[in-house]
């Protein structure tokens, strides 16, 4: 591998030394071909080598190197990274031309040069975070990573696997010593995070191995279901249990014990201060993280005005639905009226979920068969509708949504949490769905991994505006096509939209404006119909994932304005599916990068 980089750098440095002599039109098609071709195979290189490093990402992407192993989290890691960035980027500065280069590797230079200027600007903040909290954490991602993600195919996966478990001692200590360098940089963590992280890692040792119960912890429970595919003898499929068994008593037990020690000793020391404003210099980082969750440099102010004027906006639109149902009294009585009537909601029990589930899958079956009325390109990849597991659904969120791996080996997968089934209204079900799977995340992520001509950091890497913007974006397409039901699955949509709304004015307050967390919930229920459970996970998400979750509505404001703009210069020439083609055909990117290439799609057309 590094003759093959030497090679390449050797390539790039000569090509980029004749680059110094020429102007961009000299170039001739060839040299142009050939200069791309070489640094898109460095960007595939340096992909390569970062998966390389990491044997989760490994297992993500469908591949089976490394798969007893985990990540490495320490601070030396963090530190070669930092190198890592600082080589790469004098490499692209100092060794490529980017006017030698065709149009989509411009972007994709340009692309990666951001990313990591970024990464070695956010070097400062690294310990900015909590590295386990209510919405993730290794406390229930590991877990969630072996169920989900570690295949079992063979004797050597089970091992693999087992393996994996007997790691979990070392990386706990070493998750420990994040949490102790954060503290002494005073980042830690209010208290009812420090609860809500107690209350997800007690639940991991419930169950058999742990306990005599009916029933085994979830680990042990997947692990034997996928062994037993396997059709070993009897005495290979003990010895495989026993030796799991072990190690969930000898290395999953205490390392969640030592933590559940370390949170409850923290705990002593936290406080109920919520925002980005306690940390040191948290106003500057609160900043790069509201740029880097944009991709903007809208400052925390016109952020929040945005919010304030689309919740004005959005309640007018309402309140015409609201008449139009014929329902008299305010929009706030009509909230509570969604909030408790129990038409709108399944019943809590399992028939009741399961009923949720069966419509959520024909939901998404149903806009499958008409994708061919909004897109050119389809995704290859399948895509299921799963519940959010039992061990961490009381802390999850509502619904998100997990890439395929490229190989095909496993689906996309759409999760719908129903803990709460009151905070799961049938009437946002349509929205929801079209968000997180078809037409949402699943078109614009499985889409941009079969893209051949983009090099694989693209293929897989995102901007959170882009992404979330398109999944906002497809809760509004919907009702252009007619496919909501009625008044209520479209108020649905409108409520979904308020809710991203609602988040650039939360969360702008409560890390610039210093908001409590309950001032932040208070705002959400009196500007939302979603059940109160809603509103304190949306909260508590704000206050541990600062900026996140303003990229929503900055997104799909983007998105519609580019569309807009595309309908009026193209007028009858406007096709949305090839609007669609260009929105979808490079994949995730900031929004400033798909400004110009809907600009550069719009003068095309018109010069044709």
């Amino acid at each position: 591998m590094r003759i093959v980089s030497r090679l390449l750098l050797l390539t790039c440095l000569i090509l980029a030394i004749s680059c110094d002599t020429k102007k961009a039109d000299t170039y001739t098609e060839a040299e142009i071909a050939s200069s791309s071709g070489a640094l898109n195979a460095w960007f595939d290189e340096q992909f390569d080598a970062d998966v390389a490093q990491s044997p989760q990402w490994q297992t993500n992407l469908g591949f089976k190197t490394n798969y007893g192993k985990w990540d490495d989290i320490s601070s030396n890691q963090m530190a070669e990274e930092l190198d890592l960035a600082k080589e790469r980027l004098h490499h692209l500065n100092n060794d490529v031309s980017i006017e030698a280069l065709d149009s989509v590797t411009a972007i994709s230079y340009k692309l990666y040069k951001l990313n990591l200027e970024n990464t070695i600007e956010d070097y400062e903040y690294r310990f900015y975070n909590y590295p386990v909290n209510q919405m993730f954490g290794l406390h229930t991602s590991v877990p969630a990573f072996l169920i989900n993600k570690h295949r079992i195919d063979s004797l050597s996966d089970a091992k693999a696997y087992i393996e994996r478990i007997r790691g979990i001692k070392p990386l706990f200590t070493e998750l420990q010593n994040q949490l102790s360098i954060r503290e002494t940089n005073q980042i830690v963590p209010p208290k009812f995070v420090l609860d809500r992280v107690l209350d997800d890692s007690k639940n991991i040792l419930n169950g058999k191995p742990f306990e005599k119960s009916a029933e085994q912890m979830p680990i042990l429970a997947d692990f034997q279901s996928k062994i037993e595919k396997l059709k070993l003898d009897e005495e290979t499929q003990n010895k495989l249990i026993k030796e799991a068994s072990e190690a969930l008593i000898d290395s999953l037990k205490p390392a969640y014990e030592e933590l559940i020690a370390f949170v409850d000793n923290q705990k002593i020391r936290a406080t109920t201060d919520d925002g980005a404003w306690k940390f040191p210099r948290g106003d500057q980082f609160y900043k790069i993280a509201l740029n880097r969750s944009t991709t903007t440099t809208m400052s925390t102010k016109k952020i929040h005005q945005l919010g304030l004027d689309e919740v004005a906006r959005i309640h007018g639109e309402m309140e015409t639905i609201k008449e139009n149902l014929g329902f008299e009294g305010s929009l706030q009585d009509f909230f509570k009226f969604m909030r408790s009537d129990e038409q709108f909601y399944y019943e809590d029990s399992d028939a009741g979920r399961a009923a949720y589930m069966k419509q959520a899958k024909a939901i998404i079956d149903n806009m499958r068969g008409r994708l061919d009325e909004l897109f050119i390109t389809k995704p290859k990849a399948k895509i299921v509708v799963k519940r959010v597991e039992a061990f961490r659904e009381k802390s999850a969120g509502k619904a998100f949504y997990n890439s395929p791996a490229p190989d095909g080996s496993r689906p996309g997968i759409y999760y719908a949490n129903l803990y709460d089934i009151k905070a799961m209204p049938k009437y946002q079900m349509q929205a929801l769905a079209y968000h997180e799977g078809i037409p949402g995340h699943h078109m614009q992520l499985a889409i941009a991994q079969q893209l051949d001509r983009l090099p694989k950091f693209r293929k897989f890497g995102g901007y959170t505006p882009y992404i979330e913007g398109w999944g906002l974006y497809c809760e509004y397409l919907p009702k252009e096509m007619g496919a909501y039901e009625d008044l209520y699955a479209d108020f649905g949509r409108l409520a979904m939209e308020l809710w991203r709304a609602c988040r650039l004015v939360v969360d702008t307050g409560i890390h610039d404006k210093k908001w409590t967390r309950e001032e932040g919930v208070a705002y959400y229920k009196e500007n939302t119909p979603n059940a109160e459970s809603d509103c304190v996970k949306m909260v508590e998400r704000h206050i541990v994932m600062p900026g996140q979750a303003t990229a929503y509505k900055v997104g799909m404001n983007k998105i519609l304005e580019l569309r807009a703009n595309a309908e009026k210069e193209l007028a009858e020439d406007f096709d949305i599916r090839k609007f669609h083609e260009v929105v979808l055909g490079q994949g995730a990117l900031p929004l400033s990068v798909l400004e110009e290439l809907v600009n550069d799609y719009i003068n095309s057309n018109n010069q044709n």
